[in-house]
């Protein structure tokens, strides 16, 4: 079902991959057009500043993405906040040592080099993307750095499989954003594609908005679009409705 036209009294959250821009073979090979820069900044200007960016990828990597952006963003699932350029509040983990467990994932992914093993601040995604059929070597690889870490969580995703810390998440994330004073008091959105969302699609519903799945599968949205592109359209409508 097609959502409504975005209220101006929204606070509106957006996922990056496959929501702003198609996913990639690679992360770092994401497309960012010059109308998605300028979509955001006129977003941020409708919505009075609450627009705010929830992603699986660390803040440093999304401001290089998106060096234009002056909203709030949410990386590494809510571990990271980014209330403008130049500025990350970081989460702790004392207990997890980060540079053994990117060591650990990429002597375990050797055997197998189409594995892309991503290293993040907070954690490790290792991506089967280029050969769907390691899906299982994959999962098998994840489950054992898990254990060898047992602060660490398990989040599947689309062709990857991410080590994330226990206790984060896209929803609480949200939920802390909607106490910030540009978000307090105004109807949640959350458009995203992945399994990492639904928590944060389910918070959004909670909390008397509605989300956006992008994409096919099963989800919690009460809403779907069927890619990138027409999430972009549904976004530049809430303009044109506003000059006719």
């Amino acid at each position: 079902m097609t959502p409504p036209p975005l209220p101006a009294s929204a606070a509106l959250f957006l996922d990056f991959d496959g929501c702003l821009v198609d996913i990639a073979p690679r992360p770092d090979a994401v497309q960012v057009t010059p109308a998605l820069t300028h979509r955001l900044t006129r977003l941020m200007q409708r919505q009075g500043g609450a627009v705010a960016l929830i992603s699986g990828r660390d803040v440093a990597d999304l401001r290089r993405h998106l060096p234009d952006f002056p909203g709030i963003v949410a990386g590494s699932h809510g571990a990271e906040f980014s209330p403008g350029p130049g500025r990350i509040q970081a989460a702790r983990h004392p207990d997890l040592d980060i540079a053994r467990l990117h060591q650990e994932a990429r002597a375990l992914a050797r055997p197998h080099p189409a594995v892309l093993v991503e290293e993040k601040p907070h954690g490790v995604a290792l991506h089967y993307r280029a050969d769907p059929a390691l899906r299982a070597f994959v999962e098998d690889v994840s489950q054992r750095l898990a254990e060898a870490h047992p602060g660490l969580a398990l989040q599947p995703a689309k062709m990857a499989v991410e080590l994330r810390p226990a206790g984060i998440g896209k929803g609480d994330a949200l939920a802390r954003l909607m106490k910030m004073p540009a978000f307090a008091g105004r109807i949640p959105v959350y458009a995203g594609d992945d399994t990492t969302d639904e928590p944060a699609m389910a918070k959004a519903q909670e909390l008397g908005g509605f989300a956006v799945k992008i994409g096919s599968g099963a989800s919690v949205a009460r809403y779907t679009l069927p890619d990138p592109e027409a999430l972009a359209a549904w976004l530049d409508d809430s303009f044109s409705r506003e000059l006719s």
